[in-house]
């Protein structure tokens, strides 16, 4: 079901997997993030990274009273803040899809389902 919202000039119609694909972007580009994680995980309680074109399953875009909110699983680098990287991450995924989408979100939940060490 796409996010609709309705202006002077008609309607527009924008898929949650479009969202889920922009915000992917968004989110990968942020400092200690390694990348995109699977909402479920794996056997040994592994997360697996998500490469560009599966986004879509780390990102869960809901759209509820008043806007959009968003659930957002992701992989850190260790040895960074995590509260600074999901703080970073929220401001400006926030921030970029407000801009981009004229819509409100209501909120971005971020999800850590692992660490990672980057050699």
């Amino acid at each position: 079901m796409p996010i609709e919202s309705n202006t002077k000039l008609g309607n527009i119609q924008i898929s949650k997997e479009a969202i889920a694909a922009l915000t992917g972007g968004i989110v990968s580009e942020c400092y200690g993030v390694v990348g995109m994680a699977s909402q479920k995980f794996l056997k040994d309680g592994l997360a697996e990274l998500l490469k560009k074109e599966n986004y879509g399953r780390g990102i869960v875009v809901k759209q509820v009273a008043g806007g959009i909110q968003l659930d957002l699983y992701i992989v850190v680098s260790y040895g960074v803040r995590i509260s600074q990287v999901t703080t970073e991450i929220q401001s400006r995924v926030k921030y970029e899809l407000e801009r981009y989408l004229d819509e409100k979100l209501t909120a971005v939940n971020v999800f850590v389902q692992g660490i990672r060490v980057m050699s």
